[in-house]
């Protein structure tokens, strides 16, 4: 007879205990690893132990932006609602969001081209110093390469994870290429998930490393 486990915390326990068996031969530094670890308890997807790759400044950057209440730009409502706001706002850090914005709405559909692009746009200066985390649309993150190659953003980190068979795995090999930090995966896999776990793990790590102080 299978024993079904109705406690949550027992279940999150128990999770991490077989997410930990997995990742125990794995060589990551130990923070890299426990944002690995998010992903994977997230997803239920062990291809994520291969195929996520971080820049080797991503989580001391990102918890920098994070300490000093840096924005987070996200490309899609799903991934900010994800986010821990109750640790988020404890830093007075703020999710940006335009995707739903009245004047994205007109432009893109008077220029034709994806909401996705218009939003980061319109967010490059709130990207300074900051955290963008793009889990859906591939354009979103071409847009964001592009504003930093062209001198007009430089955020403290990149969280690219969108997933699609059309530019996603183009769109990661070009964040890849650029000089500033980012956590990223070569496959055409991601999503909101994804994208979220690495958020909330940094976040974690910046609250508990807080109350070490």
């Amino acid at each position: 007879m299978v024993r079904i486990i109705t406690n949550p915390k027992d279940i999150q326990a128990k999770s991490f205990k077989i997410v930990d068996r997995y990742l125990k031969n794995v060589k990551l530094p130990e923070p890299q690893k426990e944002v690995l670890k998010r992903v994977l308890h997230a997803t239920s997807d062990l291809k994520y132990i291969k195929d996520l790759v971080f820049h080797p400044k991503a989580v001391k950057e990102g918890l920098l932006a994070i300490r000093k209440g840096k924005n987070i730009v996200v490309d899609a409502s799903m991934v900010g609602a994800g986010i821990n706001q109750k640790i988020l706002s404890g830093f007075r850090g703020k999710i940006i969001c335009f995707m739903h914005s009245p004047d994205i709405l007109k432009q893109a559909s008077r220029l034709n081209i994806t909401r996705s692009i218009l939003a980061m746009r319109k967010a490059h200066k709130l990207m300074n110093g900051g955290i963008v985390a793009i889990g859906n649309a591939p354009t979103a993150l071409f847009e964001v390469c592009a504003l930093v190659s062209q001198g007009k953003t430089r955020p403290a980190l990149i969280i690219g994870l969108p997933v699609g068979f059309v530019g996603a795995k183009e769109a990661k090999k070009k964040l890849r290429t650029l000089d500033i930090p980012y956590i990223t995966n070569k496959s055409r896999y991601g999503g909101s998930s994804e994208t979220v776990a690495c958020v909330n793990a940094l976040l974690k790590i910046a609250e508990r490393e807080r109350g070490e102080l």
